[in-house]
């Protein structure tokens, strides 16, 4: 299975770019893509493989985008015939290059090691068997599969990790930070400030976000309100820890929505609660809305934030955490300080022109 050829203004085929994550549900890594697909439109053709056959994300893609979504999955614990399978695909499809995403994509990595294509790998973190330390045979598999190949990262945090534990030569290494639509997450503010504090976050509900944490968290408060904007298998618990802890009717669960700017405007405080993290798209969108953070010290989030908010960085801790948000909701004049730092900063390191050109350029075979 192909794309068609379609051409471009000088009449040559756009680049053919093969996509695989391990899945294209809605998080991190997709909304990226997304965001830099959109943005080049119909100057690349696009081949993109979920693996587990989640395609949520595609509500985030342009309807004109040239895009197809083959069915292909791997099979659980089979790395050597996944491969060899997915290198026949390769070879029927003959991208010009193929992008793996994350550890779950690494099979694909493994075709092309006898290379069919030109490959780039990006990789945006782990999964909660890797939150606190990295599987030695994993890294042996990283270290065959991209010791040639640019690797993408967007965090120091990971271009530390690929290069002191999988010892990745420095000449494949290319960091590349995350940046988002400033405009588009901008508030006034009007909406904050109001009777009841409003802490928010915004993520997918799976394990590794550990938003169980910033339930119990939020517990030791005695007012205010949490708003948990996202979905995922996690909700069912979530929802009876917080019956649990008798603050149910104080936490709203606002399910999954593609625009979650609105939600921005009315929290006063944004809170992340991972085991693990690089560098989140959703504390960038939080920053970019005028907000200040309350984070677990995961990833480069210590690094992200203005140094005014970096002792609200706190351990994986409920009571550090609930300390945090204690102290941010009792000061208002506090948190519109830093949530304007946050802003003045998220405009001058966040913005998507510096993402877009390096992701572009390496689709069309240009080093950065």
């Amino acid at each position: 299975m192909a794309v068609a050829a379609k051409p471009t203004r000088d009449g040559k085929p756009a680049p053919l770019v093969v996509h695989v994550f391990p899945t294209f549900a809605v998080g991190g890594s997709q909304v990226r893509f997304a965001a830099v697909a959109n943005h080049f439109g119909n100057a690349f053709r696009h081949i993109i493989v979920s693996l587990d056959g989640n395609l949520a994300c595609r509500e985030r893609l342009n309807p004109g985008l040239d895009a197809i979504f083959p069915a292909i999955t791997a099979t659980k614990n089979a790395m050597l015939a996944n491969a060899w399978r997915f290198r026949k695909h390769l070879k029927a499809w003959q991208p010009d290059v193929l992008v793996t995403c994350n550890w779950g994509a690494i099979e694909f990595a493994l075709a092309n090691i006898v290379p069919v294509t030109r490959h780039m790998h990006v990789v945006d973190g782990f999964g909660p068997e890797e939150r606190n330390t990295q599987i030695p045979r994993r890294v042996s598999v990283r270290r065959l599969a991209l010791s040639r190949t640019p690797v993408v990262l967007p965090s120091r945090n990971l271009v530390r990790i690929a290069t002191d534990i999988w010892t990745l030569p420095p000449k494949v290494i290319r960091y590349v930070p995350n940046g988002i639509d400033l405009a588009r997450f901008a508030s006034d503010g009007s909406l904050r400030g109001t009777a009841e504090l409003v802490i928010g976050t915004v993520a997918a509900l799976r394990e590794e976000k550990n938003i169980s944490r910033l339930v119990r968290a939020f517990a030791m408060l005695p007012s205010g309100r949490l708003v948990i904007v996202g979905d995922g298998p996690e909700r069912p618990k979530l929802e009876a820890l917080a019956a649990e802890l008798g603050v149910a009717n104080r936490v709203e669960f606002a399910g999954h929505h593609q625009d979650t700017a609105p939600f921005y405007a009315r929290f006063d405080i944004f809170a992340l609660s991972s085991d693990t993290e690089q560098m989140p798209l959703t504390m960038i969108e939080a920053m970019a809305s005028g907000l200040p953070v309350v984070s677990t010290d995961v990833g480069d989030v210590r690094l992200m934030v203005t140094p005014d908010n970096v002792d609200l960085i706190t351990p994986k801790d409920d009571a550090a955490l609930a300390a945090a948000l204690m102290r941010l909701s009792e000061d208002a004049g506090y948190r519109q300080r830093i949530g304007l730092a946050n802003l003045a900063k998220a405009e001058r390191d966040f913005g998507q022109a510096a993402m877009f050109a390096a992701h572009g350029a390496l689709w069309r075979g240009e080093d950065i």
